[in-house]
């Protein structure tokens, strides 16, 4: 697929020149974020009520907020762990953030527009909460629909970690993954408070 943006669609940055990939490996990616149910049940703690979340914003359905990435990494190999001693998971298997090419291979579901429902942002919020819809506040995930595959809040809600180092160029090939080292990580889909062009 083509990962990036065209240089004439609306709203794009620098850092979204295009790039081909292919995926060559099989990987699985959840319908909807870590909710916080889930987090709560793997890692028995509930970061989102420290950080002034008002409690209409919590709650079994609602994603798991306020999470680092290193966090993020933690409940992945927790629950790697915890599936293999249950036998639900083999041990050639693991949990893993996606890296970003997957990411975007999930999201755009196979097509080329800005989102996976087209190139009109005034259609988005019938995919995901934004800035202009979301009364500045998190939502429970899967209220909106689904992009082509399926999945949920692709184009808003909160953003999604992924694996790979923050770089300005985006890496092409064979299974990309960014730089070997660097400080920035690499989020996307989007947030409850950000404008449509951040959720492309």
């Amino acid at each position: 697929f083509t990962m990036g943006s065209p240089e004439n669609e609306a709203d794009r940055s620098d850092d979204e020149n295009q790039v081909e990939v292919r995926i060559t490996k099989p990987f699985r990616m959840g319908r909807t974020v870590v909710t916080q149910r889930q987090w709560r049940e793997v890692m028995g703690t509930e970061p989102w009520r420290y950080e002034r979340l008002q409690k209409n914003q919590c709650g079994d359905v609602f994603p798991a907020v306020y999470v680092s990435w290193d966090d993020a990494v933690l409940f992945c190999q927790t629950l790697t762990e915890l599936e293999r001693e249950t036998g639900r998971l083999a041990a050639t298997q693991a949990y893993r953030l996606p890296t970003e090419a997957e990411w975007e291979y999930a999201c755009r579901a196979g097509t080329t527009t800005a989102y996976s429902f087209g190139d009109n942002p005034n259609l988005l919020g019938d995919y995901g909460w934004y800035g202009s819809n979301s009364g500045r506040m998190l939502h429970r995930v899967a209220e909106k629909k689904p992009n082509p595959w399926g999945l949920f809040d692709m184009h808003g809600n909160v953003w999604e970690w992924c694996a790979d180092r923050y770089d300005a160029t985006l890496a092409g090939g064979d299974d990309p993954v960014g730089p070997a080292a660097g400080s920035r990580r690499v989020y996307r889909g989007g947030y409850w408070r950000y404008d449509a062009s951040y959720c492309r």
